[in-house]
């Protein structure tokens, strides 16, 4: 892209699709993983189009007005997003997160102008790992701040600028990029937006193409299962939300469980084989991907996207002795 650009925010997506051929190697699989590499963006997440899809939105709906304080609940990636975007378009924006997220996180955010409030955890909960009952928690504080401040929810979790912003772009390069030779598409639940987006735009062209929801051994509640282990270090997901409302009527294929041990071991070997510094859910979806490889999918292509930059996590035990 050989362009000058208006502002940062044209440097939202278009992120690069690269081969995992070393990791596949390592683990001894037949076949091809796609990796999406979203911590690329601007605000190293993939978070970044679906804070520009809601803040776009908003203005063309005219839910939005001009200088009007935008509020959101975050685990730091979609507050980073939304820092960006709202810094740039004039918009005063709070964050409203739980002190279980990373605290590199809600230092990025306030660097970039957003106003940071911390919500404690639950006192049965662990630091770096967030639970459903912690983000309630958080969610109650955000509705509280934008009711005193007349504030636009970005509400990341039912605004449809959030998928949206993966149907028409995300799909759509990976879809390209390919030829359309994809078998298959893997994504750790957070939102959901990310998967519907993708995975309803990859469907439209080719309805063979396998998608897979994954969840954190322990807290699978979208497949079905018994939470058993609210406390998992994936941060950004499982938060154990059993009516993801983006779910509603998108085809899912099968739905897989990482533990939070095996993100956290595939992380660290897409760092070490691949020079690809990400965060645990990236490594939840490598994982996964690869798992299929050796069972389901043997010798088929699947899509990933690597969610975040590992310079989020350097507080927490993910790097540890690394």
């Amino acid at each position: 892209m050989n362009q000058v650009l208006k502002s940062v925010a044209d440097a939202i997506g278009n992120t690069p699709l690269v081969r995992l051929d070393r990791l596949t190697k390592l683990h001894d699989v037949k076949g091809t993983i796609l990796a999406k590499l979203e911590y690329l963006n601007p605000g190293f997440s993939k978070k970044d189009r679906a804070a520009q899809g809601i803040i776009k939105e908003a203005e063309n709906l005219g839910v939005l007005s001009p200088g009007q304080t935008v509020v959101e609940l975050t685990s730091g990636n979609m507050g980073t997003g939304l820092a960006i975007v709202c810094g740039l378009k004039g918009y005063p924006f709070v964050a409203v997160m739980s002190k279980g997220n990373s605290e590199e996180r809600a230092r990025m955010m306030r660097s970039l102008g957003a106003e940071v409030v911390l919500v404690d955890q639950l006192p049965e909960s662990n630091p770096g790992q967030v639970s459903g009952g912690d983000l309630d928690l958080v969610d109650t504080v955000a509705k509280k701040i934008t009711k005193q401040r007349q504030a636009f929810r970005a509400d990341q979790f039912h605004r449809d600028g959030n998928w949206l912003a993966h149907y028409h772009n995300t799909a759509s390069e990976i879809w390209e990029a390919t030829g359309g030779k994809l078998d298959g598409f893997v994504d750790f639940l957070g939102s959901g937006g990310t998967y519907k987006g993708i995975a309803k735009a990859l469907k439209e062209r080719n309805n063979l193409v396998q998608c897979f929801v994954i969840e954190p051994e322990g807290a699978a509640v979208t497949a079905g299962h018994q939470v058993t282990n609210p406390n998992h270090p994936i941060q950004g997901g499982g938060y154990n939300i059993p009516d993801l409302s983006f779910l509603n009527n998108v085809p899912v294929d099968g739905f897989m469980q990482i533990s939070g041990d095996k993100a956290k071991e595939t992380t660290r070997q897409l760092a070490k084989h691949e020079g690809i510094f990400s965060g645990f859910s990236s490594g939840a979806n490598v994982a996964a991907a690869l798992d299929l490889l050796s069972k389901d999918m043997v010798g088929k292509t699947i899509a990933v996207v690597i969610c975040d930059s590992g310079l989020k996590y350097l507080s927490t035990d993910l790097w540890d002795d690394h």
